[in-house]
C-alpha cells in the first residue's frame, strides 16, 4: 500500500513490515505503540525501521493512519499487561 510519510512515498506491505520488526528488541513503551507479532512496538520505533528516517522526521499520527490502514492494532497507551506475562525488555514481573 502506497502511504507518503514525512512527505516521501513509500509502498508498505504488511508482512513485510513484520518482517523487517522480527530481530528488532522492542524499547519501552511509554506512549502510542502498535502490536506486531504479539510484541508491543513504540509507533515511532517502528517507523524508523520500516522508513529508514529519523525518528523527528514523521509524525506518530503519520505512523498510526498507515500502520492502521496497514491491518496493525494501534494503542494510545500502552495496554495492561497481566502479572503473569513479562514484558519483552527488562526484568520479568514479579
Amino acid at each position: 500500500m502506497r502511504c507518503v510519510i514525512a512527505r516521501y512515498p513509500f509502498d508498505l506491505f504488511k508482512g513485510e513490515v513484520e518482517t523487517s520488526m522480527e530481530g528488532v528488541r522492542p524499547e519501552p513503551v511509554t506512549a502510542v505503540c502498535v502490536d506486531i507479532g504479539g510484541r508491543m512496538y513504540p509507533v515511532k520505533q517502528v517507523g524508523e525501521v520500516i522508513t529508514g528516517q529519523d525518528r523527528r522526521d514523521f509524525t506518530v499520527g503519520e505512523m498510526t493512519r498507515a500502520l492502521t490502514r496497514l491491518g496493525f492494532t494501534c494503542h494510545a497507551t500502552p495496554p495492561h499487561l497481566p502479572s503473569a506475562v513479562a514484558p519483552a525488555y527488562g526484568p520479568p514481573a514479579r
